[in-house]
């Protein structure tokens, strides 16, 4: 039975590495590292900008999103002022992220689309998306217009739950377009075929209905990859969650009393037919856990709001950082390890981590519940070959560009 498939095989990677070899190599020309890994719950290889812009969705009415963008950048533009996350009142200063730098050369990247949750703040988990960046990876995070935190505080722009679907599928138009334009700042940064999408709460379902469709609104084929982290799926129904072929890490928490992981993270688990699919709950988390709720309240209390205000804007800062609570430090460290491995091993198409999804290592996490239906994301010929072809695409664009 293995013998057909192997002859199959063999061609296609010979083939590959006919093709590497008949690359001309500069001097200082590399292969592509096969040895030690960054930790995926540390920052990874790469610097970080982040940058924010406006676009307008001519179709629904000039719908207009607010965009945060995390990339990649070269060692030498890891200079001048750090990024500053504006909370109106506040702001935070990043420890990892430069304002607006150019994008790395190393390029194109993955792209993975953050969906924030229901009246919240497009960059309310900033530690994840700057670490996604350090591994290599483009992430934009839109603002859902109407269903943001300062839509509660000057409410009247229009919003349907249908449109956070339709949202994200209009940044990773915008981003498609951007990579493609060679006057553009985003030019070649993207790559079309390894696009993943990943939200919190209201942006769980969000990156559900990526995969599912939701009410007249259809799956969008371009999303390889979903990682809903404390899903509120009960939105979808079980028709449309059994029609979810894509791989899939739903990430919640033990303590979330907002999504409890169970229905919330156990039912999507259950009804997704998809292979692999993954499921983490980490001990002792809580809503907020997934976020930096815990920074945000420290910087709007420093500004010195007055208590009412603070009220209104921290309603569910409990859910992140009460002493009962695994300390939110290492639920993001968790959730680091997790969508770093996830998106590296089934968007990255970097067979190394697959070291990470298993119970194995799971049994060394002493806050981590982990569940897994294996199946193959990537076929191990494929692992082999996908890496070589993308350094030769690399190496040709560079020499055309020479």
């Amino acid at each position: 039975m293995l013998q057909p498939r192997r002859r199959r095989s063999i061609p296609v990677l010979q083939l590959a590495l006919a093709l590497v070899a008949a690359a001309p190599l500069s001097a200082s020309a590399e292969l592509p590292a096969y040895g030690p890994i960054a930790p995926p719950d540390e920052l990874g290889p790469h610097d970080v900008g982040r940058t924010t812009f406006s676009i307008v969705d001519a179709s629904r009415d000039d719908r207009t999103l607010t965009v945060d963008v995390w990339y990649p950048i070269d060692a030498a533009d890891a200079i001048g002022p750090p990024s500053v996350y504006d909370l109106v009142f506040a702001g935070i200063v990043s420890e990892v992220a430069f304002d607006s730098p150019p994008v790395s050369s190393d390029g194109p990247f993955p792209l993975v689309v953050f969906s924030h949750g229901n009246d919240g703040i497009r960059f309310q988990s900033f530690f994840l998306c700057e670490a996604l960046a350090s591994h290599g990876f483009v992430v934009a995070a839109p603002g859902h217009a109407g269903n943001t935190a300062l839509d509660l505080l000057f409410p009247g722009t229009p919003f349907e739950t249908r449109d956070r679907p339709l949202d994200v599928s209009f940044v990773i138009s915008t981003m498609l377009a951007r990579s493609a334009d060679s006057a553009d700042a985003f030019f070649d940064s993207v790559d079309p075929e390894r696009i993943g999408v990943a939200g919190h709460s209201f942006g769980g379902f969000t990156a559900l209905a990526m995969a599912s469709g939701f009410d007249d609104v259809p799956p969008d084929p371009r999303v390889g990859v979903i990682m809903p982290i404390s899903p509120a799926s009960s939105i979808l129904d079980d028709a449309r969650l059994q029609g979810i072929w894509t791989p899939t890490f739903v990430l919640g928490g033990t303590a979330d009393v907002t999504t409890p992981v169970d229905p919330q993270s156990a039912r999507p688990f259950t009804l997704i037919p998809a292979r692999p699919r993954y499921r983490v709950d980490i001990v002792d988390a809580g809503h907020g856990s997934f976020t930096d709720i815990c920074q945000i309240a420290d910087a709007l209390i420093a500004a010195g709001l007055p208590p009412f205000l603070l009220d209104f804007l921290l309603a569910n800062v409990e859910e992140g950082c009460a002493p009962e609570l695994i300390p939110i430090e290492e639920a993001q460290r968790i959730t680091n390890l997790y969508a770093v491995s996830f998106f590296q091993r089934h968007l990255g198409l970097d067979p190394r981590y697959a070291r990470y999804l298993t119970p194995g290592f799971a049994a060394s996490e002493p806050d981590v519940i982990f569940f897994q239906v294996p199946g193959c994301g990537m076929g191990f010929e494929a692992a082999l070959v996908v890496p070589p072809l993308m350094w030769l695409r690399r190496r040709l664009r560079a020499k055309r560009a020479a």
